[in-house]
């Protein structure tokens, strides 16, 4: 997926643009992570706050998440014909337009506002999953990609840790009454505008260094007719299937968490404090990033995810069947495994040919879908049977993504 240092402009220049990029990526992906944390703190504030039931809360879930699948094609053919770095703008653009339409709705225009908004900023944050996560595999030398992209990751738990500590605090105090007054709908929607101001900010960043892939080929139009063949490639399938399962179980146990952590069994915390307690969830991504992007250059790619994968299945395992702060901490150590887990499947996806990259981004997109079905079954789940049993539904996806791995593994499939 990278291209060599070897091309017109030497080297050097290359480097330069490489480098020069990925500063300016680590503001979306900081951004897009602490955006994510912030949307699964509503869902606790929804049920333990608000009343509402699994299935009703986590809608929030299923909102921002289906659209991906919802535009994940007309974004990629708007990628393909306007380029990576405007859709980026693009894409920043319109996650401040999303952030701003939230605000309100939070404060004035009820639930199914709140649920529309969420789609229209997560339209905005599609484009920088599909032309995001593309430009730093097609400008950096191949050798260091992966590591770079999940070096990238890791300020997106970044971002996840300081809104866990931070947005708890906002959005699940209601004060010593209980009642949400004007002073509580100003601290809940005060980090979606700070979101939105920031993403103007890198909008114009990104439109105004637009010229930093002018040496890189722009991506190549597929007829329709072709996609099929664009899109049935074994590698990218399976790839497809295990992103499915991934975003799925690290954003149903991401959100369940806090209502996990307060129940009596467990730690009978508040919802605050549960809330900050989640930031350790993140922050195990944290540290597991920036170890892996180390370590990702010492052991295969394929090895890591497998290990990975397996020891949080039986984290989950552990939680569900022991109770306590065992099984928070089990819990909580998810985050560590969930780390290279993200990077690591969407580079052992990509087909070997670069010209169809944002076809197969647009695939990988669209399957983190599996963030809005997953946490909706599991909600349904919890409310007939009860949170704790609920959890082996994430739990088995991690089984999935052991499958992929292994396959992967395989020579002739590397």
């Amino acid at each position: 997926m990278a291209i060599d240092t070897d091309i017109p402009g030497g080297s050097g220049a290359v480097e330069r643009r490489a480098t020069t990029l990925f500063r300016l990526c680590i503001g979306i992906y900081f951004i897009g992570g602490f955006l994510n944390s912030l949307v699964g703190l509503l869902v606790p504030r929804l049920r333990l706050i608000e009343g509402l039931d699994h299935a009703q809360a986590l809608l929030v879930q299923f909102a921002f998440h289906s659209s991906y699948l919802v535009f994940a094609l007309p974004i990629t053919a708007l990628v393909v014909r306007v380029g990576y770095m405007r859709s980026i703008a693009a894409g920043l653009a319109i996650m401040g337009a999303g952030c701003l339409l939230l605000s309100a709705s939070l404060v004035a225009f009820g639930y199914a506002a709140v649920l529309l908004a969420l789609l229209v900023l997560a339209g905005g944050v599609t484009f920088l999953q599909i032309a995001g996560n593309i430009v730093v595999p097609v400008v950096e030398p191949a050798r260091r990609a992966v590591s770079r992209l999940t070096l990238l990751q890791g300020f997106n738990s970044l971002g996840t840790v300081l809104a866990s500590l931070g947005g708890a605090t906002l959005l699940l105090d209601v004060g010593r009454t209980g009642a949400i007054d004007v002073a509580g709908h100003v601290r809940v929607v005060a980090p979606f505008l700070i979101v939105g101001g920031v993403a103007v900010v890198l909008a114009l960043g990104f439109a105004y260094r637009r010229d930093l892939l002018h040496a890189i080929p722009p991506p190549r139009r597929v007829r329709l007719s072709g996609m099929p063949a664009v899109l049935s490639n074994p590698r990218l399938l399976a790839g497809g299937a295990a992103m499915f399962a991934y975003v799925g179980a690290e954003v149903t146990i991401g959100t369940l968490l806090v209502e996990f952590l307060a129940m009596p069994g467990i730690l009978d915390a508040t919802p605050v404090v549960a809330g900050q307690l989640v930031s350790l969830y993140w922050a195990g991504a944290l540290v597991g990033r920036l170890a892996g992007a180390r370590l990702l250059g010492r052991f295969g790619a394929p090895q890591m995810l497998l290990g990975c994968a397996i020891a949080a299945g039986v984290l989950v395992a552990v939680a569900v069947m022991l109770d306590g702060p065992v099984a928070a901490a089990a819990l909580l150590a998810v985050g560590l495994c969930n780390a290279v887990m993200y990077p690591t499947i969407f580079a052992l996806s990509l087909p070997d040919d670069h010209a169809t990259a944002p076809y197969a981004s647009m695939l990988l997109c669209m399957v983190v879908v599996g963030g809005a079905i997953i946490p909706l079954l599991t909600g349904v789940i919890a409310d007939a049977v009860g949170l704790t049993p609920a959890f082996l539904l994430p739990g088995g996806c991690y089984g999935v993504i052991a499958v992929f791995a292994w396959w992967r593994l395989r020579p002739s499939r590397v």
